[in-house]
């Protein structure tokens, strides 16, 4: 009570009186009163703790009460982490990624972020480096596809910070591969931000980061994405030479996921998509050819994929004059997005509709 009214003292702060605080101070310890922000701030600079510290809950009443007792009971546990453990939130990140694939993002915000909390708690707590670097290839790949979720419903800020979490455990797991797909993916918030050619040489800075080591299917998938963000910068030679890089690259491979990243998903279908999408963006009629294949042979459980593949295939009639068709296929692509929830989609399918309608009605 002496160290409170002092400290409001020397700032001018108004307090209550000292017979005021002798109450509040035994129901604050008693559990009766909520400790007000003003008092909590005053308690914070007096003691040197966080919220959390000050007002936990727990029942820790002995000598080491300072901390230390949580702290061993966190390293005990974490300790506790074997292989089957980071196997179970692999799997964990791994359902997580086929519903939001079938059924959007929108409906996963609370468990992805108690998935990366788990994650994050398990590594800070995990000592030994060995012990480590499976842990934080875990998150790594967790913390992309949360960032890939957070960018899909528009909370861009969100998804920026997943991305730098994601870039800050594969350097940890020392894994070059996770932290050149997540720099490709991060491009993608740069490119939404109307900075798509910032984006695109952050994708080169990834592919020469990764070097040689890139598997081929990562290799065609960074240079696919660096195709797309040329294209969206209006750079048509340099879209077409990464272009050719990816199918150059794809052609060594087999199946369509990658088993050292399982977060990439790329085939002839699904570079077909991305081909078609960055000529849709050129104004290239082959657009049409290429989306429609794709359109044909695309699994059905890519439903946010679907979104925009039908969005690319609206863009691609509108470029040869053909609003109606364009219409169609628009349709298709809002029913999509209700279903998924994607922002980013359900904003291009307005921006051409738009369009569309203005071709319409254009004599």
């Amino acid at each position: 009570m002496h160290e409170i009214e002092q400290y409001a003292r020397q700032r001018n702060l108004a307090i209550a009186s000292t017979t005021s605080l002798r109450v509040y101070v035994s129901e604050w310890e008693n559990g009766r009163r909520r400790v007000s922000e003003d008092y909590a701030a005053i308690l914070r600079k007096l003691l040197g703790h966080t919220d959390e510290e000050l007002f936990r809950t727990d029942d820790t009443t002995d000598a080491r009460s300072d901390g230390y007792t949580r702290l061993i009971e966190h390293l005990d546990a974490s300790h506790s982490v074997g292989r089957s453990m980071v196997d179970a939130l692999t799997g964990q990140t791994e359902l997580l990624r086929t519903l939001d694939r079938q059924c959007g993002a929108a409906r996963l915000v609370d468990q992805m972020q108690s998935h990366l909390s788990t994650l994050q708690e398990c590594l800070s707590f995990t000592v030994l480096p060995a012990s480590r670097r499976p842990l934080a290839r875990a998150l790594a790949e967790a913390a992309s596809l949360a960032a890939w979720q957070a960018l899909d419903v528009g909370a861009a800020d969100r998804a920026w910070r997943h991305y730098e979490l994601a870039k800050s455990a594969a350097r940890e797991a020392e894994d070059p591969l996770y932290l050149a797909h997540a720099m490709g993916e991060q491009a993608y918030v740069l490119a939404d931000a109307g900075r798509p050619e910032l984006g695109a040489r952050l994708v080169t800075e990834a592919q020469r980061a990764v070097g040689s080591s890139a598997s081929p299917r990562l290799a065609a998938w960074l240079a696919a994405a660096e195709a797309e963000l040329w294209a969206l910068s209006g750079q048509s030679d340099e879209c077409r030479r990464s272009l050719e890089r990816a199918d150059r690259k794809l052609s060594a491979t087999a199946g369509v996921r990658d088993p050292d990243l399982p977060g990439i998903f790329l085939d002839e279908t699904h570079l077909r998509r991305w081909r078609g999408h960055s000529l849709a963006l050129l104004g290239d009629q082959r657009a049409l050819e290429e989306l429609s294949a794709a359109l044909a042979s695309l699994d059905e459980t890519f439903v946010r994929a679907a979104a925009g593949l039908r969005c690319d295939l609206a863009q691609a009639h509108l470029a040869r004059g053909e609003p109606d068709a364009a219409h169609q296929h628009l349709r298709e692509a809002r029913s999509l997005t209700n279903l998924t929830g994607s922002v980013r989609y359900r904003q291009r399918a307005e921006r051409l509709r738009k369009v569309t309608a203005a071709a319409t009605t254009r004599p």
